[in-house]
Formats: C-alpha cells, sequence, structure tokens
C-alpha cells in the first residue's frame, strides 16, 4: 500500500516520510506523558460509577449526540470534494470523495501520524482514478487547510465570546484571551484578503483556493466542529452548569491539540484537556460524557471506515483475481486454435498456391510473341 514518490518534489520525497515518522515517534512520547497526567487527574474517581453513570444516559440524548456526530462526518465529506475540485478533478464524483473522507480521516486520526497514514489511504481510494501521489498531497494539504481554517476561526470566536474559557490554568488572564481571539481573527481575515485573488504555493505545487473559495473553506470547517461539538454538549449533564461557548473553546483547544500531537485519536492530551477545562466538583459525570462521545465520535467511525477500506481492498483483490483466472481459462482455447492451424500447414499453403498456379497456367497458355513464359519482355 505504499506510495510512490517518483511524482513527487524532492523536498515531499524523504523529508516528508522522515518527518512523519519523526511525528509518530514523537506522538508515542507525548501520548505516554499525556496517559500519565490524565490517569494522575482520574485516579481518585470511582470507575465503576463512572461506567453507572454512562449507562444510565438518557438513551435519547445518545441518539442525538449520535445523530449530530453523523452530520458532522457529513460535513467532513466535502474536505476532499473541495480539494478536489480546487485541483481541478471535477471527474471524480461525490461518493468518491465521501468515502475517501470518511476512510482517511478516522483511520489516520484513530492510528496516529495522520500526515503519514492519510495520504495513504487516499492514495489507495483514489487507484481507479489515476491520482499521481503528488495529486494526493495536493489534496492532504488542502483538506488540511480546511481544517486549520475551521478550527482556528471557531477558537477565535469562542475566546472573543467567552474570555473566561481558560480562566481554570494558572496565569491566563481573560484579556490573554482577548488578544488570542483578536490576533487569531485578524490572521483569518488577513489570509482571506491576501488569498482573494488566488495564489499559488511553490513548495506543494498547488494553487491554493481564492477568497470566496477560502470563505467556503471555513464555513466547511465550522460546520464540521461545531456539529461535533454540540454532540459532546448534548452529552454532558445539565446540572453541570456548562455553557456552549465555553465548552466550544474547550473542545477546539482539546481537537487542536490532541491533533498536533499525533496520538492516536488524540488519546491522553484531549481527555486531559476536556476534563481540566470543564471539570468542577463533579468530574465523574463529565468523564462519563467523554467516553460516551469517545465511543460515538471516535471508535465507531473508526471500526467503520476499517470496514468499508478493508470491504474496497477486498473486492478490488477479488476483481484481480477473477481476471487472472479468465486469461488463464483463454489461453488453452487459443492454444488449441493454434495447433489445429499448425496441424494444416499444407492445407494453407495448398489454399495459398492454388490460385498462382492456375494462373500462371493461363498466362502460359496465353503467351503471345511480346510474352515469354507468361511474363513481360524487357
Amino acid at each position: 500500500m505504499a506510495v510512490p514518490n517518483d511524482d513527487l518534489p524532492p523536498q515531499l520525497n524523504r523529508t516528508a516520510w522522515l518527518r512523519g515518522l519523526a511525528g509518530l515517534a514523537m506522538s508515542l512520547v507525548i501520548a505516554a506523558v499525556a496517559i500519565a497526567v490524565l490517569m494522575r487527574a482520574v485516579k481518585k474517581l470511582d470507575v465503576g460509577h463512572v461506567i453507572a453513570i454512562a449507562e444510565a444516559t438518557d438513551p435519547r440524548l445518545i441518539a442525538l449526540a449520535l445523530g449530530l456526530i453523523a452530520l458532522s462526518y457529513a460535513g467532513l465529506t466535502l474536505y476532499d470534494l473541495f480539494a478536489l475540485r480546487t485541483i481541478g478533478r471535477h471527474d471524480i464524483p461525490f461518493r468518491a470523495a465521501a468515502v475517501g473522507s470518511f476512510t482517511s480521516y478516522p483511520i489516520a486520526h484513530g492510528i496516529g501520524a495522520v500526515a503519514l497514514i492519510s495520504p495513504l489511504v487516499r492514495y489507495r481510494i483514489y487507484a481507479p482514478y489515476k491520482l499521481r501521489a503528488l495529486d494526493v498531497a495536493k489534496i492532504s494539504f488542502l483538506t488540511g487547510l480546511t481544517f486549520w481554517l475551521g478550527n482556528l476561526t471557531a477558537l477565535g470566536l469562542s475566546l472573543l465570546i467567552d474570555p473566561d474559557a481558560f480562566g481554570w490554568v494558572e496565569y491566563w488572564p481573560p484579556t490573554l484571551n482577548r488578544l488570542i481571539a483578536a490576533a487569531l481573527l485578524c490572521g483569518i481575515v488577513g489570509f482571506v484578503v491576501w488569498s482573494w485573488p488566488g495564489r499559488g504555493s511553490r513548495r506543494w505545487r498547488v494553487r491554493l483556493p481564492s477568497g470566496p473559495l477560502v470563505l467556503l473553506q471555513i464555513l466547511i470547517g465550522l460546520f464540521d466542529l461545531s456539529t461535533a461539538a454540540l454532540a459532546m454538549y448534548m452529552l454532558i449533564p445539565a446540572e453541570l452548569g456548562i455553557d456552549v461557548a465555553r465548552l466550544m473553546a474547550v473542545f477546539i483547544a482539546a481537537t487542536l491539540l490532541g491533533f498536533a500531537s499525533h496520538a492516536p485519536a488524540g488519546i491522553g492530551l484531549f481527555d486531559a484537556t476536556i476534563l481540566l477545562g470543564l471539570g468542577g466538583d463533579d468530574q465523574e459525570k463529565l468523564l462519563a460524557a467523554l467516553l460516551i462521545f469517545r465511543v460515538l465520535y471516535h471508535l465507531i467511525p473508526f471500526v467503520l471506515s476499517l470496514a468499508l477500506f478493508g470491504g474496497i481492498e477486498l473486492r478490488r483483490s477479488l476483481r484481480g483475481t477473477a481476471r487472472s483466472d479468465r486469461r488463464v481459462q483463454l489461453e488453452p482455447h487459443d492454444a488449441g486454435n493454434d495447433q489445429r492451424q499448425a496441424e494444416q500447414p499444407d492445407g494453407v499453403r495448398r489454399l495459398a498456391v492454388q490460385p498462382h498456379a492456375d494462373d500462371d497456367a493461363s498466362g502460359r497458355a496465353d503467351a503471345g510473341p511480346d510474352r515469354v513464359g507468361g511474363a513481360e519482355r524487357q
């Protein structure tokens, strides 16, 4: 399943792979440290009580959260569709883009090292459409751009609405949150203005989307993230008193930290950020909501995407085997035809020679003073 990199520029060959491997190693270290911190934070909690709270959660709230998560993944399918249209591949249908998004993101995020795993999965999914490795790199770049634009915009808006969102962090005053929010939103506006006429990236050999399309990217990212955060909000008990703006800010921070760490499903960092950012005196209820969200948002899509990707690979393998069997079955038949033709060489030669013999006889019979043996005299 390796991606051939002959058509990649030099900076996307060895450097990209080494960077991906280094990121994978670093993610394992970060995940180990984060898990240690998380275990220390929850070691005083009663795990049995947490599981009991999760089991007692209203099924209607779980169904509503699952519906919002489905909408989030539906928005996620637009990532690849947008990237494919941006690089000019209008021939690839939406269903292929949807499969590309739904398999590459959950598998890569679930395993870890998204920058390394995601292009491999996409390359296999888009193999029937003859996408080069460089095209896959462009898609990964554009989908990543959509993710970061949407998340940073949502984070800036959330901190602007609720500057006290990170009040749990010592020496982190609300004024700092306002400055961060202003810097993020100004940066997003500046990028939209800069990209409005459409610009190219020499490093990635891809033309960046123009200003209106960048706004569309931001909306796609906001929709994906907002529906996922609202799903988490549905699972948090109302008595904890957590408002939407605070949840959004902490959820985005947890998502970005987990994504940047390249740890499998952001394990450790995502959970610790949620518990520290939203937790209070009753962390057991919050941990129960977090466990349900983990199952709905990470585990179920991860299993489904693995099954879908495995089914696609199995079907292609069976088709290749069937074509090979047909070729093998045709070979004896063709060999028999060749043998029958070989057994009749005299008949073929007679058919080929007979007309010429008649013509020569006719020519000799009609030989005149200007013809010798049926040939003209020179």
